[in-house]
């Protein structure tokens, strides 16, 4: 046989969508992962310490005094509630906030909500708290979250439990519920306030 008279080599055609084979499988891992676990147990560096150095501007047109780490060790336990008006899991929790700072038991233990606004617009956050009402005593305006960096924010809403001596106690991750309010965050506020 001659060269001119061999068969044609023909391409294997399935070579040719290995690649996207072997790339759908890597993404379809990627994306079972993304969504596997509890970002509860994501652990945070902070429990336990003081909470990073800090000065936040106040809400301008809130009427509430802005905040920074000193104001976290005055001997009042804390709650800093990390919001958003673009973001829609934060409009879920807000009434649960409302909620919860009108509790007697947290009223006379003397315990205040502080709201960090981040990377927010200040007037957009404004119209939010307009608009559904206002449970903080303090609020800080974090436009370019720097601060949220600093405190290991994930994504928004996140609550964080401060001892009255500054030091971070807990760290909730994603919009409160009635059920992880009850079970998980008045829990850690009690524990804090002992």
């Amino acid at each position: 046989m001659t060269e001119a008279s061999a068969p044609p080599i023909r391409p294997r055609r399935w070579l040719a969508v290995l690649p996207l084979i072997a790339f759908l499988a890597v993404a379809a891992l990627f994306l079972l992962r993304l969504h596997a676990g509890d970002p509860q147990r994501l652990p945070s560096p902070l429990i336990g310490k003081p909470a990073p150095a800090f000065v936040l501007p106040a809400l301008e047109g809130s009427g509430l005094a802005g905040f920074g780490d000193g104001d976290l060790r005055q001997g009042k336990v804390t709650l800093v509630n990390v919001f958003a008006s673009w973001c829609a899991p934060c409009r879920d929790e807000h009434p649960l906030l409302i909620e919860l700072m009108k509790r007697p038991e947290l009223m006379r233990a003397g315990v205040r909500l502080a709201g960090l606004a981040y990377k927010d617009e200040p007037g957009n956050a404004k119209k939010f708290l307009q608009e559904m009402g206002d449970p903080y005593a303090l609020i800080g305006v974090d436009l370019s979250g720097r601060v949220g960096i600093d405190w290991g924010v994930y994504g928004v809403p996140e609550t964080f439990v401060v001892k009255g001596d500054g030091t971070i106690a807990y760290k909730f991750i994603g919009p409160l519920s009635p059920d992880a309010l009850r079970d998980e965050l008045m829990p850690q506020i009690e524990k804090a306030l002992r």
